[in-house]
């Protein structure tokens, strides 16, 4: 039972996470979130 509460946490807590991560990015705009922003070719076509 205790492993069952533990495991659900877990995923529940990673899932909010992941969300929160996402929506923080989402915000950024189109480049700006991406994970190869720097070094990304088609830089100037994120108006």
């Amino acid at each position: 039972m205790l492993a069952s509460v533990i495991i659900g946490v877990a995923i529940f807590g990673y899932a909010g996470w992941a969300l929160m991560k996402y929506i923080k990015n989402s915000k950024k705009g189109k480049c700006a979130g991406c994970a190869i922003e720097n070094s990304c070719q088609t830089k100037n076509k994120c108006i």
